[in-house]
């Protein structure tokens, strides 16, 4: 059983810079790959990045690329998301999760364990 809390959300300007922060519980963080997702009003959970156990791998959503990046700390069981030049379609309810799987994957059925979300608000 892994346990996620996300902090780190909030309400900025477009252009803007924020970094997430999941911290897990457990002693098993490192078996786990880790994504993040985000939801916005009316839509459905979209996959943001993933990382892999030891952080060797990335991958990203192509509306992200190149403005966020994800990282982890496996000593401190804590997954970062970098959020640069925010826009407002940035708006949403982001989540992070843990998967037992050895390939990265965007798919949300891919992870066993989620997050409460933060809230991230990018105003224009």
């Amino acid at each position: 059983q892994v346990q996620l809390v996300e902090t780190g959300g909030g309400f900025l300007q477009a252009g803007g810079s924020l970094r997430l922060s999941c911290a897990a519980s457990g002693r098993t963080f490192n078996s786990y790959a880790m994504g993040w997702f985000r939801q916005a009003p009316g839509k459905e959970r979209e996959f943001v990045a993933a990382i892999s156990r030891s952080g060797g791998s990335t991958y990203y959503a192509d509306s992200v690329k190149g403005r966020f990046t994800v990282s982890r700390d496996n000593a401190k069981n804590t997954v970062y998301l970098q959020m640069n030049s925010l826009k407002p379609e940035d708006t949403a309810v982001y989540y992070c999760a843990a998967s037992p799987a050895t390939l990265l994957t965007r798919r949300v059925s891919g992870y066993n364990y989620w997050g409460q979300g933060t809230q991230v608000t990018v105003s224009s």
